[in-house]
Order: C-alpha cells, then sequence, then structure tokens
C-alpha cells in the first residue's frame, strides 16, 4: 500500500508542477526534473528506487512511441545523412571523450569510465521531443534532433552492453564481436519494428470500433519492445521504427472521430508518464548521493566536468558537420552558426540513459562488487540533471537569439493558403457533382453557400500580421463568446429537465468539438 500511496503522491505533484510550468511557458521536463530534487532533500521524504524493468518496460515505449509518430517520412529523408553522422560518429566520440575525462577526473577505473561513457553518449529522445515541442524550430530543424535522438539509441546501447561485458569479466574488447552486435540489434530491431507496424496496420484497416483502436494503439509500443527483445535486438529501435511507420500511415485506416479519441487518450498518458519520469529522474539524484562514501566528495566537480566535456564535444562535432554540409551542397557565402548552435544545445539527457544506468549489475564475475557503481550512478544521474535543467531552460532563449523559429505570418499566410485550397477544391468537386445531378439541387445548393462563405471569410482576411487586428481572429473570439452562450443555455436545459443526460454530453461534444476547430484555425 506504501508503493500505491507513493506513486499516486508523486503523479498528482508531478501533474501540478507540469501543469504550474505550461502557465509559466517553461519547459516541464526541467522544471520537474528541479523540483523532484528540491522534494528529494527534504528531510523524511521516504526514498525512492526505480528498477530498470519499470522504466525500461513500463514507461519507455509508449514515450518514445509519441516522439516518433511526431516524425515525417519527408522530413527524415531530407535529414538522413546528418542524422548517421551524429547517431553513430557523435556518439561514438561522446562516449570516448567522457571515458577518457572520467578516467583522469574520477577515481573510476578504465572499464568503469568506459561504462559512464556509453550510457551518456547518446541525446534522449523524449528529453529532446518534450524540450522541443514548444519550440516553433524549422521543420529541417526540428526533424534533425528529433531523428537524432530517435536513431542513436542502439549504437549507444551496444556500446553499453560492451562496457559492461568487459567491465564485469575484465576481458578485451572484441571488436569483430562489437560491429556483428551492433549490426544484430540495429537491424534486428528495424525488422522487427518494421514487421509490428504491418500487422498492426492490417488489424486497424478493420477494425472500427473506437475502444479496441484505443487499445490497439497503447499496445503497440510494448509489443513492439517486448518483440523485439525476446527476439535478441534492439528493443527501443522496434519502437522507433514501428512508430515512424504507423504514425505516417495513421490518416489511411482512421476515420475523424478515432483520431480525435486517439489524440486525446494518447495525449493524456503521454502527459502523464512525462511528468512521473522526469520528476523520478530528480529524486533519483538525492539517493544515489546518499549511497557514495565518504571519500567520494568531489562529485559535484567531477559531475561538471563530464558535462562540459560531452557540451564541448558536441558543439566541437557539430560545427563542422554543418560546415561540410554547407560545402557538399554549394550554398553560397559563409556557413551560417545559428542551426549549429540550435542543435549543439538541443542535447538533454533524458530518460534511456537512467534506464541504463539503473541497469548496471551489482556484481561482476566472482561475485566482486561492480567497480565504480555507485559514482557512475551519481555521475549519471548527475550530468542528466544539469542538461536537462540548463539546457531546458536556455533552450528557448538561444532559438529566439539565433533567430531560427518559424515565423508566425510566413506560417499563418501558408495556412490560409492552403486552407482556400481546400474549400476550393471542395467546390470545384461539388460543381461536378451538380452537373451530373447525383444529389438534390437543394443539398447543392445548401453546400455551394456553405463554400463560398468560407471562401469569402478567407478572401476577407486582410491583416495578415496581427491576430488580434484580423477578420478571421475576430470571427474566432465572437463565435468563441456564443459557443459559451450555448454551453449556458445547454446546462439550463439540462437542469430544467428538458434533455436527458446521454443528449447533453452529445452536444457539448459537438460544441467542444467547433470550439477545437476555433483554437486550431480550422
Amino acid at each position: 500500500m506504501r508503493s500505491v500511496e507513493t506513486v499516486l503522491a508523486l503523479v498528482v505533484v508531478a501533474t501540478v508542477v507540469a501543469t504550474f510550468a505550461r502557465h509559466l511557458s517553461i519547459p516541464a521536463p526541467s522544471l520537474l526534473v528541479v523540483v523532484g530534487v528540491g522534494v528529494g532533500l527534504i528531510p523524511g521524504v521516504p526514498s525512492i528506487r526505480v528498477t530498470p524493468d519499470v522504466v525500461s518496460l513500463v514507461v519507455l515505449p509508449p514515450l518514445i512511441y509519441a516522439a516518433g509518430e511526431e516524425l515525417a517520412w519527408r522530413d527524415l529523408r531530407q535529414v538522413w545523412r546528418p542524422v548517421a553522422a551524429l547517431a553513430v560518429g557523435l556518439v561514438l566520440a561522446s562516449a570516448a571523450v567522457v571515458a577518457v575525462l572520467a578516467g583522469l577526473v574520477t577515481p573510476l577505473p578504465g572499464a568503469a569510465a568506459f561504462v559512464l561513457g556509453a550510457i551518456l553518449a547518446s541525446t534522449d529522445p523524449v528529453a529532446v521531443t518534450a524540450l522541443g515541442r514548444r519550440l516553433s524550430l524549422p521543420p529541417r530543424v526540428q526533424a534533425l534532433v528529433q531523428a537524432e535522438s530517435l536513431f542513436n539509441d542502439a549504437t549507444s546501447l551496444v556500446l553499453f552492453r560492451v562496457a559492461v561485458s568487459i567491465a564485469v569479466a575484465g576481458g578485451s574488447v572484441a571488436w569483430g564481436h562489437t560491429i556483428v552486435e551492433f549490426i544484430r540489434l540495429s537491424l534486428g530491431g528495424a525488422a522487427v519494428g518494421a514487421v509490428v507496424a504491418v500487422a498492426v496496420g492490417l488489424v486497424r484497416r478493420r477494425t472500427e470500433d473506437p475502444v479496441l483502436e484505443t487499445v490497439i494503439a497503447l499496445v503497440t509500443p510494448y509489443l513492439a519492445y517486448v518483440a523485439a527483445e525476446a527476439a535478441g535486438a534492439s528493443g527501443v529501435t522496434a519502437v522507433v521504427v514501428a512508430s515512424v511507420a504507423v504514425g505516417n500511415r495513421t490518416g489511411r485506416f482512421t476515420t475523424g472521430d478515432i483520431r480525435l479519441q486517439l489524440e486525446a487518450v494518447y495525449g493524456t498518458v503521454v502527459f502523464l508518464l512525462e511528468s512521473v519520469v522526469f520528476a523520478l529522474i530528480g529524486l533519483e539524484l538525492p539517493v544515489v548521493v546518499r549511497g557514495l562514501s565518504g571519500r567520494e566528495h568531489l562529485w559535484p566537480l567531477e559531475a561538471l566536468a563530464v558535462t562540459g566535456g560531452l557540451l564541448v564535444v558536441r558543439i566541437l562535432w557539430v560545427f563542422p558537420l554543418s560546415a561540410a554540409d554547407h560545402v557538399l551542397r554549394r550554398r553560397p557565402g559563409r556557413p551560417s552558426w545559428q542551426v549549429p548552435a540550435v542543435v549543439s544545445w538541443a542535447g538533454a539527457r533524458g530518460v534511456i540513459p537512467l534506464a541504463a544506468t539503473l541497469s548496471i549489475p551489482l556484481t561482476a564475475d566472482g561475485g566482486a562488487p561492480f567497480p565504480g557503481r555507485d559514482l557512475i550512478q551519481v555521475l549519471a544521474t548527475s550530468v542528466i540533471v544539469v542538461t536537462l535543467a540548463v539546457q531546458g531552460f536556455s533552450l528557448a532563449p538561444l532559438v529566439r537569439r539565433a533567430g531560427v523559429t518559424l515565423d508566425p505570418s510566413v506560417t499563418g499566410r501558408q495556412e490560409l493558403a492552403a486552407r482556400r485550397r481546400l474549400a476550393r477544391s471542395a467546390l470545384d468537386h461539388l460543381e461536378q457533382l451538380a452537373e451530373l445531378e447525383v444529389a438534390p439541387e437543394v443539398v447543392i445548393e445548401q453546400l455551394r453557400r456553405s463554400l463560398l462563405a468560407r471562401l469569402d471569410h478567407l478572401d476577407g482576411e486582410v491583416d495578415r500580421a496581427g491576430p488580434e487586428g484580423s477578420l478571421e481572429a475576430s470571427y474566432r473570439r465572437l463565435r468563441r463568446d456564443l459557443i459559451g452562450v450555448e454551453r449556458a443555455e445547454l446546462a439550463h436545459l439540462y437542469d430544467q429537465g428538458q434533455i436527458n443526460e446521454s443528449t447533453r454530453r452529445r452536444l457539448a461534444r459537438a460544441l467542444d468539438l467547433e470550439q477545437a476547430g476555433l483554437e486550431n484555425g480550422s
């Protein structure tokens, strides 16, 4: 019962903090981590230790799946070359730098330092997506940082397994076996993810029940992860491939009502899991610090040194890569600093390094304690907390300073032009139907008036610079006010007993959908 109470309290605290962060327009992961550390330092707060199975199997799959669903094939095709260089080359370089640095500034032996480097080598898709979701980055930049964080896990996972095996057995590195292991994990995970995506697509095409659709969507990431791990492949890679494949085909085998329900349910699940897991990262730091011996009092400086090494190697890798891409594409002028700066700073660590840290074995071969396990956990957790806090709070100001955010006026004009095209295509098709006389004239005329009114409304958008002065914004404000009046009248009808509960719910949902369309600009 104590565990249930702790989990419920954590959910409540994390939800309140995340909601508070949204009102302050600051990244929720960063605030959750800071609050978690603060709560963990309060005397009398029970220590919360998370098992690796909880993070890897329960929390990780749906969060990675949600991040992968947001990545479009078109954007991924445009950035696959730099993503490959970052997902493999930068991971190897980061692991090497951290291993060397940890061997110099910490008492960790060489094998344990290699384990720490492998843990912290890759960026985290959950953290990067959560931090980048609120920023209006250009599609190419957003796809680059998101795809890198999604696809660099296979590399870091192989490094981690190799590093742990060396530390446990005290043996040397078998590079041939390492390369085979990397291919088996990455390609095996991709194959399993593709099979799961095909199977899920076939099932969902034949399913029209919203409840079943929701259950299938919730089970899919767990199915991909468990199937890949059972086959000896990378579960994370399988979830990534399945999420990208299914996410880019969702519109083909679901209806609008089902998509609305899926978005609501999955959005709630992701919000709760993200809130809890980032709070847990903060709570974990005081716990692992208490497990250190008194001789290891320099861990804060060592953690800062490792964090600095990660940031430096990322900067030294991303800027030359950007310059090389500029030359290969034969772009005029000098390479800009803005995009490489944002990509360099969008390298937060998070849930996946935490899961790797928790999965370090307790003992080596022969029953001896795993070398430096407590210090590895402290340093890894500290780096995760520092990157989430420092880079999380400063990424938005850097993006604004660099000027790489999308111009609202440009996106507004693009959306307006697209909406005109949609209305015009519908009107053209309606005229063809009228010529064929496949529907009553009164129905055709009613739809024609509706579409012409929509086009007139869009054509009347004369002030596109500021939303407050535009006719469209005035229409939305007035319609929202009228929806409020309708809601009040609906409540009055229900209170007077003139309608039943089911009728009230149906009409309230219709008003909710219309208001949602107004908020989304439709």
